[in-house]
């Protein structure tokens, strides 16, 4: 028999709205999943949100459960955790992680959801998508030890990175944010922070995850002679803008791109995307993680929260969902 949920829907850019939505018996090899969290990555979600997605991107920015097409109306969305109600003896009351939109209860197959590891506090676990991307974005440019390494733009994926990086031995790990109150969340993560004008330079590696063309520019001063600069930001419709006439081509610097939608090609032929994100699940082990959930409503509120999101009213990391009583 066919119950109803509850999911949230964008029904024009910058409007969302909750609707009610059927949720199928599960078949043999689904599940139910019954939400107990979500997540609201801020800069994919916010760039949605408000219809800042490329018409030429709109196959590529697809969400594995996502519901209806680009701008809008749209089903959107990928941090999702929650217990499994029905299905396999297996997963039956267990905690899993989904890419799924934000929605009070839905079916999926199995193979779709991972278990949370028990030491992963649930609400914690919607961190898994983001941790995802820090682990795929080491994996295209892996530092060697004793490396100098920058992060520039101390968000969510940003700071993920960060607190990877300083577990290769010797790596010295740099912060760096326009923002001076991400200091704080840097000595947490257990790095050094810096503004853009006082980075260290010289550096072996630069990541980029600010989603500005001023802080792309600042990585390219960065970086060292014949170093790196890895770009994990998503601009959308923007175009950015570089100078590439001056040490760029004298420095014989590289610029690489790194994207969660595809495992790494160094590692693509050993790991497939469920072994990624159950590493990216057992990492989230370390309480240092909880620095990124920085604000927290209810699932009703979302139509009224992504807004402010989007415009900054509401300053956050990744945005926490709660479904209690949902």
């Amino acid at each position: 028999m066919n119950q109803t949920a509850r999911a949230f829907w964008l029904a024009t850019p910058g409007r969302g709205e909750i609707r009610s939505v059927p949720v199928a018996t599960p078949d043999a090899g689904e599940v139910l999943v019954r939400t107990r969290y979500s997540g609201v990555s801020r800069g994919t979600e916010t760039l949605v949100f408000t219809g800042g997605v490329p018409s030429g991107q709109y196959s590529a920015m697809r969400a594995p459960f996502q519901e209806g097409d680009f701008p809008a109306p749209v089903k959107y969305g990928y941090l999702s955790v929650g217990v499994v109600e029905q299905g396999p003896p297996g997963l039956r009351g267990r905690t899993v992680f989904c890419l799924y939109p934000h929605q009070t209860a839905y079916v999926v197959p199995a193979e779709a959801v991972v278990v949370v590891p028990e030491q992963v506090p649930a609400a914690r676990a919607v961190l898994a998508g983001t941790v995802e991307t820090a682990v795929n974005a080491l994996w295209d440019e892996p530092p060697l030890v004793g490396d100098r390494v920058t992060v520039v733009g101390a968000g969510m994926v940003g700071a993920a990175v960060a607190a990877l990086l300083t577990r290769f031995p010797g790596v010295r790990v740099q912060l760096v944010d326009v923002d001076p109150t991400r200091a704080a969340l840097a000595g947490t993560l257990g790095v050094e922070y810096a503004a853009p004008a006082a980075a260290a330079t010289g550096q072996d590696l630069v990541v980029h995850a600010s989603a500005t063309a001023a802080g792309l520019r600042r990585c390219l001063e960065l970086v060292a002679p014949e170093g790196t600069v890895l770009e994990l930001s998503w601009y959308g419709d923007r175009e950015v803008a570089l100078p590439l006439g001056a040490q760029f081509h004298t420095g014989r610097l590289t610029l690489r791109s790194s994207q969660v939608g595809r495992v790494a090609p160094a590692r693509r032929s050993r790991r497939s995307p469920a072994d990624r994100l159950t590493l990216a699940l057992d990492l989230l082990a370390d309480p240092v993680f909880d620095t990124l959930l920085t604000g927290e409503s209810r699932f009703a509120d979302l139509p009224d929260v992504l807004p402010q999101l989007a415009d900054r009213r509401l300053p956050a990391l990744c945005h926490l969902i709660t479904y209690d009583g949902e």
